[in-house]
């Protein structure tokens, strides 16, 4: 089986969704009956060091991505929009709308939003600190967007509540693929007859997220939650339907400038596919790879802030441990753990990592490593990824 190499960082990047107050150009005034519109994007570079048993390395600085935002608010309307082009060989060869949604501000608290957004899966939309993200986001349970509709609201006892439907993912776009240009791992039609051709749509997903006020100072913050994801699989060969059953618990801890987020949960997915009943292809970054479709999977992410170290410099070191242990079987269990440092300066993100996976198709594996496995051995990867916002 040949290496599935992923060309660059597989792409979450806090350090670009949550931008700097002085990053954008803003028109207009958030608090007036008009709104304001900011304009605002990003550019990155990228320079990877593999270790893959073979030679793998880029060992060069290159080009990696550009990012157009689009933001509005007002006191009682809200939207994002933000679309991606990547360079793997040439500029703009796989680009994709990454989310595009709008919401209405029902009172300080609850909202209820429209269109492509993120999922209400685990404890947010991130569940690490690092840039090349755990496992679970090649899996497409975290960092994920699809297309529905989102009811948030809290109540008096520090409860988050979110209730959504998604009709169907966010759609395939430019790249090389079949079906796998996209920003979130998704089941796809594939371009091999043998595997499966799949299109999961109807997701229905529930989040509480509860603040535990008995635990917490003013120097620590405690919170629990959990979430539940039910969706049908359309079987596009049998036409026939199968589902997804998967949930997820989380526990956040806050004190002072540290941060531990603990996530686990189980995938429990019925594909309806005689010839492939324990795996699904999937695809995400215009790549094909198939996933296991039964299993417990796990994200353990720390991180402490140092802040204001020189002037307007920040320095976060954080450590990543997740992991995939599957049901079937013979099938061997994936594992990614990063440890690594992020660097703040106004503009300038800088995130200097190393990560370590096995059985994993984004860190020198095959496009089996997530169901079946690969050659189970470690594989290295030096990440070092530069990012300013403008």
């Amino acid at each position: 089986m040949n290496k599935l190499y992923l060309k660059t960082g597989i792409g979450l990047v806090s350090a670009v969704i949550s931008l700097p107050t002085m990053a954008g150009v803003t028109i207009g005034d958030p608090n007036s009956d008009l709104g304001a519109l900011t304009i605002s994007g990003a550019v990155r570079a990228n320079y990877q060091d593999k270790h893959y048993g073979e030679s793998a390395s880029d060992q060069k600085i290159k080009f990696d991505a550009a990012i157009l935002n689009v933001a509005y608010e007002s006191p009682d309307w809200f939207g994002k929009l933000q679309y991606r082009c990547y360079q793997y060989d040439t500029f703009c060869d796989f680009s994709t709308l990454v989310q595009a949604y709008a919401g209405y501000k029902l009172n300080p608290t609850d909202n209820i939003t429209v269109g492509l957004q993120p999922i209400l899966f685990g404890p947010g939309r991130y569940w690490d600190s690092s840039f090349y993200a755990g496992i679970n986001n090649t899996m497409g349970l975290q960092d994920a967007l699809d297309l529905g509709v989102n009811y948030h609201f809290e109540l008096p006892s520090s409860t988050k509540v979110d209730l959504a439907y998604f009709a169907t993912d966010g759609g395939n776009y430019h790249g090389t693929s079949k079906d796998s240009a996209r920003y979130t791992a998704n089941v796809v039609s594939s371009s091999d007859p043998l595997k499966t051709d799949l299109n999961e749509k109807n997701m229905w997903m529930a989040r509480v997220d509860q603040d535990l006020k008995f635990l917490s100072t003013d120097d620590l913050k405690v919170s629990v939650g959990g979430s539940y994801w039910y969706s049908d699989i359309e079987n596009k060969k049998t036409s026939a339907d199968g589902n997804r059953n998967t949930w997820a618990v989380f526990n956040r801890i806050n004190y002072k400038n540290l941060n531990v987020v603990l996530t686990g949960g189980e995938q429990k997915l019925t594909n309806k596919d005689a010839a492939s009943p324990h795996s699904s292809t999937t695809g995400s970054f215009d790549a094909e790879y198939d996933v296991a479709n039964k299993g417990f999977f796990y994200t353990v992410d720390t991180s402490y802030t140092f802040k204001e170290v020189k002037g307007p410099l920040n320095i976060t070191p954080y450590a990543v441990f997740s992991g995939f242990n599957k049901k079937q079987s013979g099938f061997e269990d994936s594992q990614r753990n990063i440890v690594g440092v992020a660097w703040d300066y106004k503009n300038v993100s800088l995130y200097t990592e190393y990560v370590m996976g096995k059985n994993d198709p984004f860190v020198g594996g095959t496009s089996d490593s997530l169901a079946a496995g690969d050659d189970g051995k470690w594989n290295k990867l030096l990440n070092l990824m530069l990012v300013y916002n403008f």
